[in-house]
Parts: structure tokens; sequence; C-alpha cells
């Protein structure tokens, strides 16, 4: 690039200022980072210490809620209330009862050992098991630090609400553990010194430490749980001896949430529920292992950055300077060889873009100039109906700026008298000059109105009477229509001695019917030029005798695309518009009344040949439908028929197009799921897929599911993420690469906005 180094090294001593800025930056932080991660790593085990107290206050808080089920059993509070007949218990009873209860132990770890002690029948009842002498039982599981006698007494025989007795050492089956025990009389409101029964729930020390084995690292640390009175509930990685001590030590600030205490970072909390202290220790070497591992990544990932960052600089200040330098290539081809080695190359390029600016805003200014051609070429089309639907009348209404809106209205045609027959230069000119000054006179008239013209031949005006964009939502009324078109003629006659007459039609509910409208308003104009009739004249006042009927080919396709289109309002209009021509304003005789019906049945059995219409099973009740009306019926009852018909062929159309909505976002969701982890996938890939438009397929799916395209595609890759989190298979920055992230920060920011925590979290919380 040896002509233009210059602009070259620009972009490139650009980028080196970019990258020495944030290095500097960056350093500053990282002196700063280093203070404040003995803090934050503060934060997050007094975090972590707070989540695993709630987990295990709602564990045991289950406990207790599933004493409460129990007390709610009806098969056990019949047993409750049953003395022994014969001395002997009700045996078929306590079977069912430890079947009824076997289902808690398997869904519940902190319930797989639990058991209800039953006074009346001094009976002990396990999952699935019972003992009729608690000796039996005592046998198999028992406390180390208590008898038989001592066993019965402080737990069987003694009322318990919601009692919890700390650490004990507990031989079940021969093997020696510690538990804790939660015990409950039943029924919930015994306050005797004896109760009915009593249940109670055995939770083994390991059950309660696999809810703290995220508190402690692989390197160091314990944990320590005690009630209210100071009695242990749990221990990990300290012995009872050590933990007295720290207690008993003046030097340990039991009010503070965390300090350091020897070599240990200590945390200590208090639940407000239960009154249970949580205590955590972290050494202190552990806590300041992330500080020196940010200090070795910080200068290697800033070398590693520094040389990245030239090769990319160097490459983009070759690949931005590319096309400048293209740009400048065509530039001299097309505004001549001016040396940019006298001139920068930036007033080069700044000098010839003014210039084509210029030539733009020149090209604006003269299709702003044609623009009342472009217009009044659309009322051309208009009056001659030859827009097929609504969708490209609003459209090419928007185009031309025609400021037309979609309400009812009039449409009239304004004649110069005095001029028939001469089409010599002077008079066309005079023509010319008399149609201006209408339309001006029109425009001055400061009414409500919003009148749209065009031309007709030399001596005819079209003007559509419209509600304003202030009153739209307002009818139009023949009244103001008049006083207008009587203030129009009166200031045509008196100031330029112009005379007119003034044909109107009977109004239009849409602009679709505007061609219509105008026929009515020529069949008007020739009825007035027949019977030499001056001012105005309506078309409601001229009834026309006919011996033909009124269905002319552009009112027939207009219907057939309104249909096809499944827009049974403006279908029905159009109906309802071609029977009022034939019964209201014509005459038609019996036979042109059966001809007229005919055309119409033909036009709906045309419309049979839709694949959606074909393919329905409605097909051959729709075609017999058509069929089976009868032109000696009521022109009512026709009318009704017809509408019947086209509203259920718009329903199955509208319902076909509907199946292939739900079918193209099927396609979507299917091609997500496969294609997922493709950092690459988006929504131009998509729409690529399903081949429909980017913001067709994003409106569709928002339509069809209530979700953004986006969104669902965020939650399905967060949906594998938090698979892949639970199986402790991979680190974090691999499962963001499998579910489509080239960024692993990019994707803990969108972990934590769809499932609301962090992946470290998610993968330490506990399954449900």
């Amino acid at each position: 690039m040896p002509k233009y180094s210059r602009l070259f090294r620009r972009f490139l001593i650009s980028y080196i200022v970019i990258l020495i800025i944030p290095s500097i930056a960056g350093y500053m932080s990282y002196r700063t980072s280093i203070t404040v991660t003995q803090s934050i790593s503060i934060e997050n085990n007094v975090t972590q210490l707070q989540k695993s107290q709630e987990i295990l206050e709602r564990r045991m808080a289950e406990v207790e809620s599933f004493t409460r089920q129990l007390a709610l059993n009806q098969d056990l509070s019949v047993l409750l209330n049953e003395k022994l007949v014969d001395d002997k218990a009700n045996v078929y009873g306590v079977w069912k009862i430890t079947r009824d209860i076997k289902a808690y132990s398997q869904t519940n770890d902190f319930l797989k050992q639990f058991y209800i002690y039953l006074t009346n029948f001094n009976v002990v009842v396990t999952p699935g098991n019972a003992y009729f002498r608690p000796e039996h039982y005592y046998q198999t599981s028992h406390y180390s630090n208590l008898s038989l006698d001592e066993w019965k007494k402080t737990v069987l025989e003694k009322t318990h609400r919601s009692e919890i007795m700390p650490l004990s050492p507990f031989v079940n089956n021969g093997v020696q553990t510690s538990v804790i025990t939660f015990m409950q009389s039943l029924p919930l409101d015994s306050f005797s010194d004896s109760s009915p029964a009593t249940v109670v729930t055995i939770i083994d020390e390991q059950t309660i430490n696999s809810v703290l084995s995220g508190l402690r690292d692989p390197n160091g640390g314990w944990t320590h749980i005690s009630d209210a009175e100071g009695h242990t509930i749990s221990l990990q990685g300290i012995s009872q001896q050590e933990m007295d001590h720290l207690s008993a030590d003046s030097r340990f600030d039991k009010g503070k949430v965390s300090q350091f205490y020897d070599d240990d970072l200590v945390i200590r909390i208090q639940s407000k529920s239960t009154g249970w202290v949580y205590s955590t220790g972290i050494p202190r070497h552990v806590l300041m292992e992330n500080a020196n591992k940010i200090k070795y990544i910080t200068w290697s990932v800033t070398g590693v950055a520094l040389l990245i960052g030239l090769f990319v600089g160097f490459m983009l200040s070759y690949r931005n300077t590319a096309p400048i330098n293209r740009l400048l290539s065509v530039m001299k081809e097309q505004f001549g060889k001016d040396a940019t080695t006298e001139r920068n190359e930036y007033d080069f390029l700044q000098g010839n873009i003014s210039s084509i600016i210029i030539n733009n805003k020149r090209l604006e200014s003269e299709l702003n100039r044609q623009l009342p051609l472009i217009r009044d070429a659309f009322y051309k089309r208009l009056i001659a109906g030859e827009f097929q639907s609504r969708e490209e009348l609003i459209s090419a209404a928007a185009q031309a700026d025609t400021g037309l809106n979609m309400n009812a209205g009039y449409t009239g045609i304004l004649q110069i008298n005095g001029y028939s027959g001469m089409e010599s230069v002077e008079i066309l000119n005079e023509l010319n000059a008399a149609r201006l000054i209408l339309k001006q006179i029109l425009i001055d008239s400061g009414s409500h109105l919003h009148v749209h013209m065009t031309d007709l031949g030399s001596d005819r005006i079209v003007t559509l009477f419209t509600s304003g964009e202030k009153d739209e939502g307002e009818e139009v009324s023949k009244e103001d229509i008049e006083q207008l078109v009587a203030n129009l003629a009166n200031l045509a006659f008196t100031d330029y001695r112009i005379t007119i007459t003034a044909a109107l039609s009977d109004p239009f509910s849409s602009v679709m019917e505007i061609s219509r409208s105008y026929e009515q308003a020529r069949q008007a104009l020739e009825y007035a030029v027949y019977m030499n009739r001056k001012g105005i004249v309506w078309y409601s006042d001229t009834r026309i005798e006919s011996n033909t009927y009124y269905y002319p080919i552009d009112v027939e396709l207009r219907l057939i695309s309104t249909i096809r289109a499944g827009d049974v309002e403006e279908a029905e209009r159009i109906v309802k518009s071609m029977i009022e021509q034939n019964t209201e304003n014509r005459e038609l005789s019996v036979e042109m009344k059966h001809q007229f019906i005919g055309e119409v049945k033909g036009t709906l059995l045309k419309l049979l040949d839709q694949k959606a219409l074909m393919e329905s099973p409605m097909f051959e009740k729709i075609k017999n439908r058509i069929i089976s009306i009868q032109a000696t019926e009521a022109i009512e009852l026709i009318s009704r028929e017809i509408n019947e018909i086209i509203s259920a062929m718009c329903g199955l159309i509208t319902s076909k197009k509907n199946d292939a909505h739900i079918k193209t976002v099927k396609q979507i969701n299917e091609y997500i799921a496969e294609k997922y982890s493709d950092p690459d996938l988006n929504l131009y890939r998509i729409a690529e897929i399903v081949e429909r438009p980017e913001k067709y397929i994003s409106q569709l799916f928002k339509e069809v599911t209530g979700t953004n395209l986006s969104d669902h595609l965020e939650k399905v890759r967060m949906d594998h993420a938090a698979t892949l989190l639970k199986r402790n298979q991979y680190n974090v920055d691999e499962i963001a690469s499998y579910v489509g992230y080239n960024s692993s920060h990019s994707f803990r920011r969108a972990f934590k906005r769809v499932m609301g925590v962090s992946p470290s979290s998610f993968r330490q919380s506990p399954e449900e």
C-alpha cells in the first residue's frame, strides 16, 4: 500500500493510542481490584452462608410440615383413639399406616428415617415395618448416650412441640453415626405430660452436611451450626473442643458477622426464626488465592492482549483504509485526477461527497416538483377502479402523499359550462385557467372537508369529499357539500363569470368504492346534460331505467381479490354496493335479475379453484350452497346467503393462513433446537431457512407464541446450559461454547438474567 501509506500510518497510530489508554486504566483497576478482592470474597462467603441457612431451614420446615400432614391422616387419627381389645392391637390399622407413610421416606432425603410411637398400642411404626415392642426397635436403632429407659422417658413418653434434640451419637443397624432428632406429639394440641402418639424424625449429620457442602473449600475451612442454647447441630472440619475454645476466647467478638481469628476468616450469622447460629471459617491463604490469581492473570493477559491488540490494530488499519482507498480511486475516476498528495484525503472526499449531496437535493427537489403529477395519476387510477386490494391502494396513497384517509365520503364532477365542442388553443388555455381558479377557490374555502381533485378532460374536475384529518371519524353530510359547492359556484360566477354544473354521487363507505361512486357521479352528470339542468345534481335524484344489470369487470376482480385476502368486511361491502346499484338505482327485469345472480354465482365458483378451498372438507358443501342459490328468491335472502358463503370462504382462507403460520413457527423451533449451539445463529439465518423476511418471522413468532424470537433462542440455550451445569462434567467456559456463546462473560450475564442466579451458584445449589 505504498500510495496510501500515510493514511495507513494514521490509522495504526490511532489504534496504538487506543491500546495504551485502556492499558493504563487497566493497571490502575488491577491495583484497586487487589485491594477489594478480599472484601468481595468476604461478601460472597456471607451470601453463600445465608443461602445455606435458607436451604437448611426450608428443609427443616419440610420436616415440620410432614408432621402436620400426619396429624391430618384419618387412619392415624382412628388409631390414636382406639384402645387394646383383649390385649390385642389393631394389626390391620397399624399395617395400613406403615404402608401409607412409606412414600414419605422415598421422596425426601430428610425423611429417610422416622417413626411414629403409638402410646395406646405401645407400637413403634416405621415406613414399611412395625415394632410391637419398642425394645425391638431399640436393638437396631438407638442413641449411644441414652439407655432404653432414658430413651423411652425423654423421647417416647414425653410431650413434644416441634422440639429438636441436638447432635447425638447414634447406632443404626450396627453403623455408628451422629444425628439430630425432630420430635412432635400428636395430636398437635397435646399439652399433657403424655400424648397419644409421637412422631420422631432422625436426620443424619451427613445429610445436613450435604446442604452445607458449598461452604467448605477443598483446601481447608470448617462449618459449625448450633441451636439457640449453644448445642451443636452440625460440625465439619473442626473439633468440638476447638469450637468451644473459639467461643470462649475473649478476642472473638460474637456480635460481628465477619472477623479474622488467628489465620481464619470467621463468618457468623444467627437465624431470626430459629435462633440457630451458623459459623464458617475460611483460611487466609484460600481467601487471598483469587487475589494472587488476579495478579498473575492480569500480567499475562495484559501482555498477550497488547501483542494481539498490535496485530489486530495492524489488520484493522489495513482493512479500514482499503475501502477508503477504493473510494478515493472511484472519486478520482468520476471527478477528475486531482492529486491527493497536494490535498488531504479527507478533504478530497469531503468536497466530492458534498457535491453528491447537493446533486441529491436537486434530485429530491425535482421529485417534489413531479409529485403533483404522481398524485394526479393516483387519483385517475382510483376513480378508474384499477386497485385490486385495499393494501395496494393504501400503499399507493402513501407513496403519492395524498393525505387521503380511509373514511366515507362523496365523489363529484364539476363541469365548466359554455365550452362544449370548443377545442381551439385559446379555449383550452382559458379552460385550463378556469380549472386552476376553481381548484384554488376550493383550497381557500376554509371548509373542514378534505377535497381531493384531479382533472377529467379540459372542462371537468373530479372531486373527492372526505372528512379532514382533525375530524376523522365524523361523517360527511350532504348539506356540507351542497354549501361548499354553492359557495364555489357563487364565487366563480361573481368574480370570474364562470358557471358550473356539479354532479354528486351517493356516499361511499370505503375507498375501494370510489370507482363505483365516480360512476354514479358520471351518470348524474349525463342525466344533468340530458335534462339541461344546472347547479347541483345528486345521483339519488336520478332514476335510471336500464335493461342491463350493474356488475362491471373491475368490481368482480376487486371482489375476488378481497375474498382471497380473507377480508370479510370489505367483501360484504362490495356485495352490498352491487345489490344496491341493481335494486335501488336500477329497474331490472326478471331476466336481468336472474342473469345478475348467475354472474355472482359464477364469481363465487371461480374462487373455489383456490388450493385453500379445494383441499378443505367444506369444499363440496360450499359448492352446493353456491349452486343452490335460486334467483327467484327475495333479494334479501340471496344477499344473506351470499354473505354467509363469503364469510365461510374467508374463514377457511384465514384458517389456512394460521395453519401455515403455526407450521412456520414449528419449523423455527425445530431449527433452533438443532442449531442452538451455533454462535452464528441469528434472525437472518433463521429467515433464510424458513424463506421469509426477517421482520415477518419476528412479528409472526411473537404473535403465535407471545415470546420474542431472540428471548426464545436465549431460553433454549440457558435450559441446555443448566443441564450441563448439573452434570459437573464441563467448566463454565466450555458450557458457554457448547450453547453458542463466543464469550463466557456474555454467557454468564445471559444465564443470570434468565435463571436469576450465576452459573456457579446454580451448579452449587441442591437439586429439588
